[in-house]
């Protein structure tokens, strides 16, 4: 969903009283550990929006090999989950400006960071937002992935 769009949309959902959440993330090869923390960040509000990083932005963080799947592929499968309501893909460095146009109410975000290194969770903290940090599902990883697939079995086969 274009930017434009879902600020209308965030509008509406504040005018039904609905609480939103924003995380964001590359998304590139879906695994457990997204789908457990996506579905963690959903348990935090009524409404679950996913910042996607465009396949520039994924290329800037994870290297020129990246992304696997394009952005529009991660945007559809994100969509198709159950948990997440709208997919919007940012391509600045952070989602910062996405988060301070949305207003969300809580910002989620997996993995081992501290709050004040979250881009825009200063701004959702000072409207009187939240945010959550959702812990690594250990044992998954895209880099692990590829990283398996790229490797020969120990038995020769595939």
């Amino acid at each position: 969903m274009p930017l434009s769009d879902l600020r209308q949309k965030a509008a509406e959902w504040h005018r039904q009283g609905k609480t939103i959440a924003v995380t964001n993330g590359c998304f590139d090869i879906l695994h457990a550990g997204h789908i457990a923390s996506l579905t963690e960040a959903a348990q935090h509000a009524d409404v679950l929006v996913v910042a996607l990083n465009s396949d520039s932005s994924v290329r800037q963080l994870k290297g020129e090999s990246r992304p696997v799947n394009d952005e529009q592929a991660r945007a559809t499968v994100l969509s198709a989950l159950g948990v997440v309501d709208a997919v919007v893909i940012f391509s600045e460095p952070t989602p910062r400006d996405l988060i301070v146009a949305l207003q969300p109410d809580v910002l989620v975000k997996g993995g081992d960071y501290k709050v004040e290194d979250i881009a825009g969770a200063k701004e959702v903290l000072e409207r009187g937002g939240k945010v959550i940090i959702n812990p690594i599902v250990q044992g998954f990883s895209t880099t692990s992935i590829i990283e398996k697939m790229q490797s020969p079995p120990a038995n020769g086969n595939r």
